[in-house]
């Protein structure tokens, strides 16, 4: 199938991260000019052949920076990706163990970085926005709700922006990820072992999660089978697909 993206520009924030390094990957295969945002950027990033900014997408600055590079590079943005979001160090514990800084860097980092993303550069956005959020918004019960519950918030951006956008031909989705094995799992997986009090090898705790998740799959997911998504929700390919939260989780999720 020929997505229809090559001759395109894209931004991707979180671009060095596990799924953002897989969408960079992905979208410069298919002829796409593409600059990758994060706070740092890899040797990967670099050596991808996209063009990169550094920034904390949290702050007035960062924000600043990515709008310089978009307009120095680029004439419009075909398609942007909001990749930046993620599980702070903060302790998996309940409503008493997270206070009011906890939550604020949460919705910080996985609402407001990807609201204000798509607000500075609203005026040059011409085709597509996707956003990730994850399977856990979806029930938060099963991952710390501080993360889960600004990604349900984006979630539910993401069908205002839709409307909004979709007046003048932007479409708008969301892609929810369940148990992909990116390197985040390397620090969050032990926590998560030691959280329910389990007393095993941190392989053997992983490997055992597909199974503990009821995915159908029987398997993790891999940050290339989402890429292969949001690459395909922001290409010319879907053009009728919008205000849709998409999810990937392997068949973990049983509600019809």
């Amino acid at each position: 199938m020929d997505l229809g993206l090559s001759g395109k520009t894209a931004v991707v924030t979180a671009a060095s991260g596990g799924i953002g390094g897989a969408v960079v990957r992905t979208l410069i295969e298919e002829g796409v000019r593409v600059l990758g945002a994060d706070l740092a950027v890899s040797a990967e990033l670099k050596d991808s052949g996209a063009l990169t900014v550094e920034g904390d997408l949290t702050t007035a600055e960062g924000l600043d920076a990515l709008k310089a590079a978009v307009d120095a590079e680029f004439d419009g943005v075909d398609l942007l990706v909001n990749g930046v979001g993620g599980l702070s160090d903060h302790p998996l514990g309940k409503l008493d163990d997270i206070d009011d800084e906890v939550w604020r860097k949460a919705f910080e980092l996985n609402f407001f970085a990807p609201l204000r993303t798509t607000r500075v550069l609203q005026d040059r956005l011409r085709e597509a926005v996707v956003n990730v959020s994850t399977s856990v918004a979806r029930w938060p019960n099963t991952g710390p709700f501080f993360y889960s519950t600004p990604k349900s918030a984006l979630t539910t951006l993401s069908k205002g922006l839709a409307d909004e956008l979709g007046a003048r031909g932007v479409r708008v989705n969301t892609v929810s990820p369940g148990l992909i094995r990116t390197p985040l799992w390397d620090e969050y997986g032990p926590r998560l072992r030691d959280s329910y009090g389990m007393d095993m090898d941190i392989d053997e705790f992983l490997n055992g999660m597909p199974l503990l998740a009821g995915v159908t799959a029987g398997r993790w997911g891999t940050p290339q089978e989402v890429a292969n998504l949001i690459v395909f929700l922001g290409s010319p390919a879907a053009g009728f697909i919008t205000g849709q939260d998409c999810l990937i989780d392997g068949g973990a999720e049983k509600v019809v």
